[in-house]
């Protein structure tokens, strides 16, 4: 299939393949029989987020697919005929166990019975870590970018007359978020934001236009911006310290929050990792599918109905190889107080953390040679 993107190096190619209810379109380097490495993006990304990793990787020996995730650019619902993702669209397969299978269906359907490693950026951490969770036959690594992975709690028991207290129907997101309502001002997580049903249209069609948005909202959490300047978190009344983009004034929109401190026209210049052409395809994908099969997975996410199947892995611990890449200059490696520190322990062959110096939350774009020379080293091993 022709590349449906500009500036995608030589020798990396495009596929489209019935996987489950998708036709899921990735990009792919390297010889389909070589061990296979998948990666998988976050939000608001694409497989083109990975277009100066799949080639080095596929250098070393590797079939390396990156994959549009369910919800995301050239990935479509046949059964939808064409039509968009809605909000009010059935949450379940959105679910992080149905995104984890979609990735189980991927690899088989590619021909494999199982990937040498599996590589997640962002939200695809989350979905890369429970596809090592819940089939470590089939994964035979994961590294985790940017957003760590903390485990899953154990479920919690009580004995004599506490056994009998009200069992809770929501969740540990909106206890937060009703806390952070009563601050003054009044402040919001972004999970909230990102689940009400205004957030598709607002980040679509915001004021100063779609390319505006995503270039502010890219430079803000990147390592350009002077004011990321990240540290571990004591504790979740800590995460005031974080940034407007992560714990956003009550009222304000995603492209309100971001709009303040967008990059000047001689800071865009400056961008070498993603200049206009580039960012111009995230402008066309999102233009056209809107955000709201992403935003699908924050609302999957903190509606407890849709977590509740994930608790059969209370207390259980990751044992394939595993390691953590983030950028030195990247709030969401902190942004879950602990986390990172609880992955060490989760993963019983834990082999490392990487902090890339100068790099934002958007690190295997902002120095890919670095995300490249810590995954060889990885996968060496």
């Amino acid at each position: 299939m022709a590349l449906p993107w500009p500036n995608i190096p030589e020798g990396i190619k495009s596929s489209t393949a019935r996987i489950r209810d998708l036709d899921m379109h990735f990009l792919h380097a390297g010889e389909r029989k070589a061990p296979l490495v998948l990666l998988l993006h976050g939000f608001p990304e694409l497989s083109y987020s990975w277009r100066e990793i799949i080639l080095p990787l596929s250098q070393l020996g590797y079939f390396v697919v990156a994959p549009d995730q369910r919800g995301y650019g050239r990935t479509t619902r046949p059964a939808a005929q064409g039509q968009p993702v809605t909000y009010e669209d059935d949450l379940g397969p959105y679910r992080i166990l149905n995104l984890a299978q979609d990735i189980v269906a991927l690899v088989q359907g590619l021909g494999h019975e199982r990937a040498a490693a599996v590589v997640g950026h962002d939200f695809g951490s989350v979905v890369a870590a429970h596809c090592a969770l819940a089939r470590p036959d089939m994964f035979g690594g994961l590294v985790c970018m940017s957003a760590p992975y903390a485990g899953q709690a154990a479920h919690p028991t009580t004995w004599g007359a506490e056994a009998h207290a009200p069992r809770a129907h929501t969740s540990a997101w909106a206890g937060l978020n009703h806390h952070l309502a009563l601050l003054h001002p009044p402040m919001k997580h972004y999970t909230a934001y990102l689940s009400t049903p205004s957030a598709n249209a607002d980040m679509r069609d915001p004021p100063q236009g779609l390319q505006a948005f995503l270039r502010a909202y890219i430079h803000v959490k990147s390592g350009d911006w002077p004011g990321n300047n990240p540290h571990p978190l004591q504790d979740t009344a800590q995460i005031l310290k974080l940034p407007h983009y992560y714990i956003m004034p009550i009222h304000q929109t995603m492209p309100e929050a971001v709009e303040a401190h967008a990059p000047s026209p001689v800071e865009v210049l400056r961008n070498n990792w993603l200049p206009d052409e580039e960012l111009a395809v995230y402008v066309e994908e999102f233009g056209r599918t809107g955000f709201q099969g992403g935003l699908n997975w924050y609302r999957a996410q903190v509606d407890i109905k849709y977590t509740e199947d994930v608790g059969i892995f209370a207390g259980k611990k990751i044992d394939v190889p595993a390691m953590f890449i983030g950028g030195v200059k990247d709030w969401g490696v902190y942004q879950s107080p602990g986390a990172l520190e609880k992955m060490k322990e989760v993963c019983t062959d834990f082999r490392g953390i990487a902090l890339v110096p100068n790099a934002g939350h958007w690190v295997q774009q902002e120095h890919p040679k670095e995300v490249v020379q810590a995954l060889t080293g990885f996968l060496g091993k």
